[in-house]
């Protein structure tokens, strides 16, 4: 069953085209992250799913109701939509529990309807209920706006990059519990947002949204493996491309010569490699590369190393992961080598659209 489903979607404001031809279903109790950089239309997009903007073509239906197409406007407070605000937009005045249920009906709020579930359901203790916003974490907030977001039982639940304030830690531990309340209370769930990590850790898919378009709609482990063009794969995590040529399964470049994960036509291909592809041996170990180290970027738990490699022509500068108690130091040489497959994606072909993967 699919809770959300977007046909034909396009949006123009003034002379720009925000969203173009958009296509997308969300099937019921799965969680979808709109990734997209500033600009890409995500906001359009939420904007005409919640009903605040009008569609210029397309339809959109909600648990198999269309609340937007020709001659059809279903507005907001009619679409059975919840909502979580970048901020948690908490009413400073109320309390938690006015707060969880300050959209239901008088009887509802008055009896304080689910406040108790839903405030164990979001992971928060239940005397948090009579607390004020301005007692709460950042984190805390973003709980509670999500606890009033589900106070309805919608059908689907709407997430404006409600992490993007937390500091890091806090962020993890919030959109974990946000994650598990959704999946524990059924709701199906489209999380806007521009940061790849949480795209990748929270959804059940991720579609990839640039210039208007979705590029591409798969698994999280997909899209990062397997990004469907080489300017994808740039934006998806850390990558270098280096200039190859395929033929039988396997790329032929100043590294040496390498298997390919996903075969391409033979010719003259971008190769991608990924800083946790990059392995720095111990001494013996390697395979003939070396590297000097030229920048090192500490985080405790493992490190960053930029390394110049001088056995190549020209030379080629890559970017290594590796644990924090093995991490070298500028200006020393390490061994370097290539592990496991590597993508490639032929030279001065077009990016396709709204591609999908397994």
């Amino acid at each position: 069953m699919t809770d959300l489903s977007i046909e034909g979607l396009s949006k123009t404001l003034g002379s720009r085209a925000v969203l173009q031809n958009l296509n997308l279903n969300v099937t019921s109790g799965s969680l979808v992250a709109i990734l997209g950089a500033s600009g890409s239309g995500k906001t359009t997009l939420l904007r005409c799913v919640c009903g605040f903007e009008r569609p210029d073509k397309g339809t959109i239906h909600i648990g198999g109701s269309l609340v937007a197409g020709p001659g059809t406007h279903v507005p907001p407070q009619r679409r059975h939509i919840g909502y979580v605000a970048q901020e948690g937009a908490l009413f400073p005045h109320l309390n938690v529990a006015d707060n969880i249920t300050f959209a239901l009906p008088r009887s509802l709020r008055r009896a304080r309807y689910r406040v108790d579930e839903l405030l164990e359901l979001v992971g928060l203790a239940v005397a948090y209920a009579s607390r004020a916003p301005q007692q709460l974490s950042g984190g805390e907030q973003q709980r509670v706006a999500l606890a009033r977001a589900l106070a309805s039982k919608p059908a689907l639940v709407l997430l404006d990059e409600p992490f993007s304030s937390l500091d890091a830690a806090l962020r993890i531990e919030t959109r974990e519990a946000v994650a598990a309340a959704l999946s524990a209370s059924g709701a199906t769930g489209l999380l806007v947002t521009h940061d790849q990590s949480e795209a990748l850790s929270i959804g059940h898919q991720v579609a990839v949204l640039r210039e208007g378009r979705l590029v591409q709609v798969t698994t999280p482990q997909t899209l990062y493996r397997n990004p469907v063009d080489a300017d994808l794969a740039q934006f998806i995590g850390e990558a270098v491309l280096l200039p190859g040529f395929a033929k039988d399964g396997a790329v032929a470049c100043q590294l040496g010569r390498m298997k390919l994960a996903v075969p391409v036509k033979s010719g003259e291909v971008d190769l991608l490699i990924r800083p946790e592809q990059v392995r720095l041996p111990r001494d013996g170990e390697g395979k003939g590369l070396r590297g000097r180290v030229e920048a090192v970027t500490y985080y405790g738990h493992d490190a960053r190393v930029r390394l110049s490699l001088v056995d190549t022509a020209p030379p080629v500068v890559l970017t290594a992961r590796v644990f924090g108690h093995r991490c070298p130091k500028p200006g020393d040489w390490a061994e370097v080598e290539i592990e496991g497959e590597v993508i490639a994606y032929p030279r001065g072909l077009p990016a396709p659209v709204n591609e999908t993967g397994d």
